[in-house]
């Protein structure tokens, strides 16, 4: 594939638009699509409804027989078929980088209450059989399906979900605040106020807000994925009902010391876990702190294909620990890994080697503002580094003074283009124009503007010091060594400007940590998101999480009582934010959600150096039904957006 193929991958059209409100049927393909399309593949059945090494278990008695294990038949979940129906056997090998990596499992094996379509321009039912909305979406009444249950064979009720709400969520056990989509807003007075909860039946719950809540499906979708828990579970570890003494007992018996630890890890993490029953396709079967984590088939999987065979098709995933990244690559190459996803800076060895390495690279768009490009935090702790971050000229000074041409040769072989951190062309919230600002080299006005903010004294090394005289270092945190090359490009641009620049490389969760303490002053996370609507995280600071604006979003996440007061166009954007909370049509929540989007091209508080590229899924040409027109993101859950239980191994 030449650079020019590549390069229109990016161009394809991502269609992503506001949800509508939809009531979907369970006993239908999930995304509502007819059996007659002349697209589709020949349906065909080989006669066995389930899995052969569960067949054996069956009869050997160790396990009740398939109609016992599923939904009762009107609710089980049918999926559509992607390329052809599968065949049941083989193992997911993919490389892992162990426990740190918890979504690189996590993602692509999840099960939410509802999920994206493929199109990902609304949510469709997933856990949830279908829902009713009432007219001024105040009331959302959700349906479960009758029958399902959970991994150790438990049902699954409407019992789970409200255990959630009430001892979970609402009491922030797995460390939690409650998610903004369970507030809703007054549109007048600005009152914000938190959801209601309520069982109906064993297998009905309502959501009732006290104002309109327009898009609570597809912040679910986003948010809270998982609103629901094994109540049988949880009731027997949580202080709440076992007291703190027996809560930190069981702690210990873990391996964990500190039982907020050990909550979270198992209220929030949980897919890591085999004494935690799941909804997953996969169930852990050993500790996932070994060389090897491997999660086998879920007996009480609630899923078929079209002809009543019961999903996944693949037996195992298995995730084998490796200590470098290089490591992926190469057992890629060697065939030690048969679905694998990389960046597009691998592409072309990747490339080099498909038909030798028996694979093929399949592209997924991403709606990404950058591949390599800085956040500066703009709360930052100290005063004369806060001002400077805060000084649209000195944004603009770091931006222009960088060559993105050679960015792009470093960070993508060339193929990314040298453009801006903005929303891409084909996603919600384009602007035309905003890939080119900031962008053409210009190191002589760079340093003009550095000399304007006052920056004309020099240490004895020849570097930039602040007005005072005190020094003046701009330190770049990062969780990984992927952005070294690009960081050391970036240290000498910025170097040639004056600006001593130093690079600490800390694990994830130390990285996590440093964020939430605001001690990150730059790092190199990006921006991506479909609609700022449906994930207002990284551009809304609701909470800490994204690093450009720090503590901004402590402040709004402790309704004031820490952090730092957002003002200006920030304090803006969560006005507007409001505003889109108590809207009452997608128009206007599409039209505010530009506005924000515009507050962001007019301040560049992420700096970005090389377009967005692809994500390259690649895998085994042996292993099918992996599809091409998906987008990757974290709103769609990356890998899991083709629904992996239908992957399997042609023989």
């Amino acid at each position: 594939m030449k650079r020019s193929k590549l390069l229109l991958v990016l161009t394809l059209a991502i269609s992503v638009i506001a949800a509508g409100c939809s009531n979907s049927g369970s006993n239908a393909p999930a995304d509502g699509s007819k059996n007659s399309s002349t697209n589709k593949p020949a349906v065909t059945d080989d006669g066995a409804k389930e899995a052969p090494m569960l067949a054996k278990r069956v009869s050997e008695g160790a396990l009740p027989a398939l109609e016992e294990r599923m939904p009762k038949q009107e609710d089980i979940m049918i999926e559509p078929v992607i390329e052809e129906l599968g065949q049941y056997g083989g193992d997911w090998k993919m490389p892992w980088m162990g426990v740190p990596d918890k979504w690189g499992i996590g993602q692509p094996t999840e099960e939410a209450l509802f999920r994206f379509n493929k199109e990902g321009n609304k949510v469709e039912p997933n856990v949830a059989k279908g829902y009713e909305v009432n007219e001024d979406s105040t009331v959302f009444t959700i349906h479960l399906r009758e029958g399902m249950k959970w991994s150790d064979g438990v049902p699954f009720t409407a019992d789970d979900v409200i255990f959630y709400w009430e001892h979970m969520l609402k009491k922030e056990t797995f460390g939690k605040k409650v998610y903004d989509a369970y507030y809703s807003v007054d549109p007048v007075t600005g009152d914000k106020a938190m959801a209601e909860v309520k069982k109906v039946d064993d297998y009905t719950f309502t959501v009732t807000h006290k104002y309109p809540s327009v898009m609570f499906l597809e912040r679910v979708a986003i948010d809270n994925k998982w609103f629901f828990a094994p109540k049988h579970f949880h009731e027997t570890i949580l202080p709440e009902f076992v007291g703190d003494a027996k809560t930190l007992e069981i702690t210990k018996q873990w391996g964990y010391e500190d039982p907020k630890v050990f909550l979270t890890e198992t209220g929030y993490y949980d897919w890591l876990h085999h004494q935690i029953p799941t909804l997953r396709a996969w169930v852990p079967t050993n500790d996932a702190n070994g060389d090897q984590f491997v999660m086998e088939r879920n007996p009480y999987y609630w899923k078929t294909d079209e002809t009543g065979k019961q999903l996944p098709y693949l037996d195992r995933i298995v995730a084998t620990k490796i200590q470098d990244p290089s490591q992926k690559t190469l057992g890629t190459m060697a065939g030690d890994y048969n679905l694998v996803t990389f960046d597009a800076k691998d592409f072309t060895v990747l490339k080099e080697n498909e038909k030798k390495g028996n694979y093929r690279l399949i592209p997924w768009t991403q709606p990404t503002w950058s591949s390599a490009g800085i956040q500066l935090n703009q709360t930052t702790e100290d005063p004369n580094l806060r001002k400077l971050f805060q000084d649209i000229r000195f944004r603009e000074a770091l931006s222009i003074g960088v060559d993105r041409t050679q960015v792009s040769e470093i960070v993508s072989n060339g193929l990314a283009e040298a453009v801006q951190a903005s929303v891409p062309k084909g996603v919600q919230g384009y602007q035309e124009g905003w890939a080119e600002q900031w962008t053409k080299y210009d190191p002589e006005r760079a340093n003009q503007i550095l000399d304007e903010l006052g920056l004309t004294n020099r240490d004895k090394d020849g570097f930039r010091t602040n007005a005072d005289g005190s020094d003046l270092t701009l330190t770049v945190i990062e969780s990984t060594t992927d952005t070294a090359p690009f960081l050391e490009l970036l240290k000498k641009y910025f170097e040639d400007m004056g600006l001593k620049t130093n690079v600490k490389v800390v694990d994830g969760g130390t990285h996590f940590d440093m964020k939430y303490a605001n001690k990150v002053p730059i790092t190199t996370e990006n921006i991506s998101v479909v609609n700022v609507a449906f994930r207002p995280d990284t551009m809304v600071p609701l909470r800490v999480i994204t690093p450009w604006f720090g503590h901004y979003g402590l402040y709004s996440q402790s309704a004031g009582k820490e952090g730092v007061k957002p003002e200006g166009d920030v304090a803006e954007i969560l006005n507007i934010w409001n505003k889109i909370k108590a809207s009452k049509s997608f128009d206007e929540i599409n039209e505010l959600g530009n506005e924000i989007v515009k507050l962001h091209q007019k301040n560049q508080w992420v700096i970005g150096y090389a377009g967005p590229t692809p994500v390259l899924v690649t895998a085994s040409n042996n292993l099918r039904n992996i599809p091409g027109d998906r987008i990757w993101s974290d709103e769609y859950r990356g890998l899991g957006h083709g629904h992996p239980a239908q992957f399997f191994i042609k023989q």
